[in-house]
C-alpha cells in the first residue's frame, strides 16, 4: 500500500509490503553505505528469493556474507557509482538512509521467462540480455537515489538497456513528498524485450496492489505517468494493442487476476472498503479486468500507523467472507486455510482447473514478514524515517521500529534459516507463536497475543517520541542505533517468554492456569462450542448402554 501525505494524520508518507515467501529467507539485512573506486562494476544477481539464503555476497556488507554458503554467482554487471547509500534489504529492497521507500507485489503476465539471459549468453546467442528482476532493480535504486522520481527513471533505464525476466511485478516507490507505482514485465521479442510503466499516486489518496497490475490506461504526455519508449512499439509488434481506443496496460500485458478469481481483487476491495466505507464498493465484479476499483481513493478519515497495522491483520471479519467462521475455521475460529496439491498455484487463472478455492485474506499464514515504512515530515532528520517491521504473520506479529538512518540492525533480525529452528533468530519467535496459536486460535489470540501486541506497539509509538526528544538534546546517530537495536532485542525476548508461557498454558488442549496457591494446579477442560458440536457426530456418541439404531 501507499498512503500519501495528505491521507495521513501527521502528514507522513507511508509505504507498506507483506511478503508471501513462506519458508524462504526471512532475514532483514542492513547493507552499509560504500565508496567505490573509479571503473568499478556492480555485480547483478538473479535476485529471486526462492530459498535460504537469498543472496551470499561479500560486496554488500557482513549481513550477506553468510557462513557456510558459496557466493551467489552473478549473471552480469553494470558500471558502479562512486558512492552507494545504506539501506535495509529483504526479498526486495526496503528503505535507504535518505528515506526512499519501496514496496512490492508479484503479478501474472502474458510472458514470464523464468531464467535470465546473462551478458555472456547474449553475446554468444545474439539475444538481448535479460539481467533484471524487480529485486535487484529496487536495490540499485536504493543504493543510488534519494527521490522516488529518480528511482523510477533509473529502474526504467536499466530495464530498457539490460532487459527484464521472470514474473510481472509492481514496485511501490515513495520519498517524503511524492509516490509512484512502477510496473514491469518481459515481452517475447528480441528488440522489444521488456515493458514498464510508472504512475504517480495523487496526494491525499490511498493505493493498494494485491498480485495484479493496477495501472490501466496508458496516457502519453502526462505529467503523472512515465513509460518505456519501447512499450507501445513493442505491444504493436506483438499484436497486443487494441484495434481502437485507449491502451489498457493491464489487459495488454496480462491475463488478469492471479491464481484464482478474487485472489487479488477481494483484497483491493477490502482495503478500500475499510479505508472508505462510504464509497459502498461491491465485493463482486464482472471479471478480473474490472474498472470498478479506482487506482487510488481518498480515505474517509486520515490514517495513522496503527490503522495500517490493523488493515494488515484482516481476515474479512464481519463480512460474508469472514474466515473465522464456518466449519473450515474449525472449533476455534482459525482463519488459516492450508493449500493442497488440488489448489491453484499459477500466476494465470486460466492455466489450471479449480475444484474450489479459499478466499485470500490480507493476513495469510505464508507471510514471511510485513513492514510499514514511514517518513515523518515534522520529525528530526535522524528519526524522520522509520521502518516498522513485523516478522512472520501480520496478525500475530509485533511491529518494531528501526530508524532508516541507523548504522546497523539488531543481529537477531539479520539471522535465521527457516528450515532450522533457532532461539537466536527473531523470526522464529514470531513464527512459533503464530503456529502455537492454532491450538485454540481465538482464545490464544484474544487472551494472550493481542493484549501483549497492543501494549508493546503502543510503547513503541511512545518510544519514537522519546527518540525525537533525544535527538533534540544532541543524541548521535550511533547512540540512536544502539537504542533502536536494544529495543528490538527486548521485544524479541518478551515474545520468546510469551512462547514459553503458551506451551505450558495450553498443553494437551486444556487451559493450565498459573496456580494461585500450591494445591491449585487443576487444568481446565474447555472442549468445544455448541455450534461446533452440532456439526460433528458428537450427538451420535454412546450415552447409554442401550443399542442405538
Amino acid at each position: 500500500m501507499i498512503i500519501t501525505c495528505g491521507a495521513t494524520k501527521d502528514g507522513s508518507m507511508i509505504v507498506t509490503h507483506s511478503d508471501d515467501n513462506e519458508l524462504s529467507d526471512q532475514r532483514l539485512i542492513f547493507v552499509p553505505a560504500q565508496d567505490h573506486s573509479p571503473g568499478s562494476m556492480r555485480k547483478i544477481v538473479a535476485g529471486i528469493n526462492d530459498g535460504y539464503p537469498r543472496l551470499v555476497s561479500k560486496d554488500r556488507g557482513p549481513g550477506y556474507d553468510t557462513e557456510g554458503w558459496p557466493e551467489t554467482p552473478p549473471i552480469g554487471e553494470i558500471p558502479q557509482v562512486a558512492h552507494t547509500y545504506a539501506y535495509f534489504d529483504g526479498s526486495y529492497g526496503i528503505m535507504n538512509e535518505h528515506n526512499l521507500m519501496f514496496g512490492e507485489c508479484t503479478n501474472g503476465a502474458k510472458y514470464m521467462p523464468q531464467n535470465p539471459v546473462t551478458q555472456e549468453q547474449a553475446e554468444k546467442t545474439g539475444q538481448h540480455c535479460r539481467l533484471f528482476y524487480s529485486a535487484e532493480l529496487s536495490r540499485i535504486a536504493l543504493e543510488r537515489c534519494k527521490f522516488a522520481r529518480d528511482a523510477v527513471e533509473l529502474m526504467g533505464a536499466l530495464i530498457d538497456e539490460y532487459g527484464y525476466f521472470s514474473t510481472g511485478e509492481t514496485l511501490l516507490v515513495a520519498d517524503e513528498k511524492e509516490a509512484w507505482v512502477f510496473e514491469m514485465c518481459a515481452l517475447p521479442d528480441t528488440e522489444y524485450h521488456s515493458a514498464w510503466i510508472a504512475q504517480r499516486v495523487p496526494d491525499g489518496t490511498v493505493f493498494v496492489a494485491a498480485n495484479e497490475f493496477r495501472i490501466r490506461e496508458i496516457t502519453p504526455n502526462s505529467e503523472d505517468q512515465i513509460f518505456s519508449s519501447l512499450l507501445l512499439s513493442g505491444l504493436k509488434k506483438l499484436g497486443w494493442l487494441p484495434t481502437e481506443g485507449p491502451v489498457d496496460w493491464l489487459s495488454a500485458i496480462s491475463e488478469g487476476e492471479y491464481n484464482h478469481p478474487y485472489y487479488s481483487l477481494r483484497r483491493v476491495w477490502r482495503v478500500f472498503d475499510r479505508v472508505n466505507p462510504d464509497l459502498g464498493l461491491s465485493p463482486w465484479v464482472t471479471d478480473g479486468f474490472t474498472t470498478d476499483y479506482a487506482f487510488s481513493i481518498s480515505p474517509k478519515d486520515k490514517l495513522e500507523v496503527k490503522d495500517i497495522f490493523a488493515l494488515y491483520r484482516d481476515h474479512y471479519e464481519g463480512t460474508q467472507f469472514d474466515m473465522t467462521k464456518g466449519i473450515a475455521a474449525g472449533p476455534y475460529g482459525d482463519p488459516t486455510r492450508f493449500y493442497g496439491s488440488y489448489d491453484g498455484a499459477s500466476y494465470d487463472v486460466s492455466e489450471h482447473k479449480l475444484y474450489g478455492a479459499w478466499e485470500r485474506p490480507v493476513s495469510v499464514f505464508y507471510q514471511g514478514y510485513t513492514y510499514v515504512l514511514q517518513t515523518r515530515p515534522k520529525a528530526p532528520e535522524l528519526t524522520k524515517g522509520v521502518c516498522w517491521y513485523g516478522p512472520d504473520v501480520s496478525y500475530t506479529t509485533c511491529f518494531v521500529p528501526f530508524l532508516a538512518k541507523a548504522e546497523q540492525l539488531s543481529k537477531t533480525y539479520q539471522i535465521g534459516d527457516p528450515q532450522k529452528f533457532s532461539r537466536d533468530a527473531a523470526w522464529w519467535a514470531f513464527d512459533f507463536v503464530a503456529n502455537w496459536a492454532r491450538l485454540n486460535f481465538q482464545r490464544i489470540c484474544k487472551t494472550d497475543i493481542q493484549p501483549l501486541q497492543l501494549s508493546l506497539e503502543e510503547a513503541q509509538t511512545k518510544l519514537i517520541e522519546e527518540w525525537d526528544l533525544k535527538v533534540s538534546q544532541g543524541c548521535s546517530r550511533d547512540e540512536l542505533t544502539a537504542l533502536c537495536n536494544t529495543n528490538a532485542d527486548a521485544v524479541v525476548k518478551v515474545w520468546w517468554e510469551l512462547a514459553d508461557r503458551l506451551i505450558a498454558k495450553y498443553s494437551d488442549g486444556y487451559i493450565n492456569p498459573k496456580p494461585s496457591r500450591p494445591q491449585n494446579t487443576m487444568a481446565i477442560g474447555i472442549g468445544y462450542s455448541s455450534d461446533w458440536l452440532r456439526l460433528t457426530n458428537y450427538k451420535n456418541g454412546p450415552i447409554s448402554y442401550d443399542m442405538q439404531l
